[in-house]
């Protein structure tokens, strides 16, 4: 029902199983209107559910794996891409809104021939960036990438992973890099920081099963960002080379928060923002969302609602929710800092990160250039407010 008590499709249906399950019945895509809830237009979703097996399992929880974020695909204006699958088939369907018309730009399933190389690559979420600097945006699907046009960048076929960060990491190579980890891998590399563009992976570390991986500047006495996951066998920060750098690593290894007023990146989990102050120093806790009666959601995942810079000043607030559900409350930094910076939401990359935070294992936001202790000037940002 939308925002003005319409139906969307049989109001008298009930689809569930025994299991509680949604196996059968009319999927739909629908656009409502931000201000009154109303309906704009519904269509059926692509793709459809098809035969349940083939997304990875008989019983209906992996068909159900959905994804989605919104790219400039032609460079200058949205799109939506919803999609449907990682562990095997892998479906990405692109849509613009445009002048009151939902129209299906393209389609890329992993199931059409020439395709096969993308199946099984997915993560537990994505990121949107302008990966081969032609203007538009690509859609990176864990240890994939798909293209502007709907056609498949590449695939390392290295498989599954729970997080991934895409990002200038490295500021001394050109172009941006991606830290991604692999769940369970059948092969010998656990994680590994690769070129976004062409997929070449810079260095690796092997591990029988990645769970969490991280990736910020941290470290003053490095350049570019240290990465860390939780697996067995990587007992060390690694620095921007692969080097390891520390072999004690932050207590959580989850999201990250620029919060005080040097360039370095701070820790964030559940609701408590801490300073790492390196190898065998206990980290500084610089706010507790616990001591306001706030909470996280997601379970052991442990996020704020949301960790992003609404207020501009390129530190980011974290909005929680109060343990009983009745407010939202806004936290902002109170400490000074010398750093003048565009806000963060006039960057393409972090303002489509921010849009992709409410999919599934949600990953710290990024920007499209370093930020960083020693950063160079950001670079002008090309998006302007539309006035309407």
């Amino acid at each position: 029902m939308d925002g003005k008590g319409v139906v969307i499709g049989d109001a008298d249906a009930d689809w569930r199983n025994e299991g509680g399950y949604i196996l059968a019945g009319p999927e739909y895509l629908t656009i409502f209107d931000g201000v009154t809830g109303a309906a704009l237009v519904t269509t059926e979703y692509i793709p459809p559910r098809g035969d349940v097996r083939a997304w990875g399992d008989d019983y209906g929880n992996r068909v159900d794996r959905f994804l989605a974020c919104v790219a400039y695909l032609d460079g200058e204006r949205p799109s939506l891409v919803m999609c449907r699958g990682y562990y095997t088939r892998t479906v990405l369907a692109a849509w613009n809104w445009r002048d009151g018309e939902l129209t299906n730009v393209w389609t890329f399933d992993s199931d059409t021939p020439g395709n096969e190389d993308y199946a099984g690559q997915g993560n537990h979420g994505l990121s949107v960036g302008d990966v081969d600097e032609d203007g538009r945006d690509e859609i990176v699907y864990g240890a994939c990438v798909i293209d502007d046009d709907g056609t498949g960048l590449y695939s390392i076929k290295l498989g599954h992973g729970d997080a991934m960060h895409l990002s200038d990491l490295d500021p001394d190579r050109p172009g941006l890099e991606l830290f991604d980890i692999h769940e369970k891998p059948r092969h010998d590399i656990g994680i590994e920081f690769r070129d976004a563009r062409t997929g070449d992976i810079l260095w690796s570390k092997p591990s029988p099963d990645v769970g969490r991986g991280m990736s910020a500047d941290i470290d003053p006495n490095h350049r570019g960002y240290e990465s860390w996951a939780s697996g067995r066998g990587l007992d060390a920060i690694y620095n921007a080379k692969g080097e390891p750098i520390s072999t004690t690593k932050p207590r959580s290894c989850n999201m990250g928060v620029w919060w005080d007023g040097d360039l370095l990146r701070e820790l964030l989990d559940h609701v408590t923002v801490s300073k790492w102050n390196g190898e065998g120093v206990e980290e500084t806790v610089l706010l507790d969302g616990g001591e306001y009666g706030c909470v996280s959601n997601n379970g052991t995942k442990g996020n704020p609602s949301l960790c992003a810079d609404i207020l501009g000043d390129w530190r980011e607030e974290l909005i929680c929710r109060t343990e009983d559900n009745s407010e939202l409350r806004i936290f902002t930094t109170t400490i000074p800092t010398d750093h003048r910076l565009y806000t963060l939401m006039h960057d393409p990359t972090y303002r489509l990160s921010v849009a992709w935070q409410n999919v599934a294992y949600n990953q710290p936001t990024q920007v499209g250039f370093y930020l960083g202790d020693g950063m160079d000037a950001p670079p002008r940002p090309n998006i302007a407010p539309v006035v309407r």
